[in-house]
């Protein structure tokens, strides 16, 4: 995760960073508590949102709803994305509610 924007970074109110994820990898699976857009800019990716299944590759762009589950798993080039939520988002793994934390790349 590289930022681009966020609040240490200038005082954005909103964050933005790329993400780039190497061949395979499975994220984990995790909630956020605010909405998420992530646009692809090489590679693939399945997202796995609440049940569903969708694939992304270059030019794609995903919304990701605040509360759902959720697990990206790069494809065999991996992927790029740059990806926005807002700053105060917090971000659990399923089951550990009460563990939520800010990720760093968007404080």
């Amino acid at each position: 995760m590289t930022t681009l924007a966020s609040p240490t970074l200038g005082g954005a109110r909103s964050a933005i960073w790329r993400t780039e994820v190497k061949p395979d990898v499975k994220g984990p699976v995790h909630v956020f508590d605010v909405e998420q857009i992530w646009t692809f800019l090489e590679g693939e990716a399945t997202i796995e949102l609440d049940g569903e299944t969708s694939t992304a590759g270059p030019g794609d762009t995903a919304v990701l709803p605040a509360h759902a589950t959720r697990q990206l798993i790069a494809g065999p080039q991996g992927y790029t994305a740059i990806v926005t939520a807002p700053a105060d988002a917090h971000a659990w793994t399923t089951g550990d509610t009460g563990n939520k934390i800010t990720p760093p790349w968007i404080a």
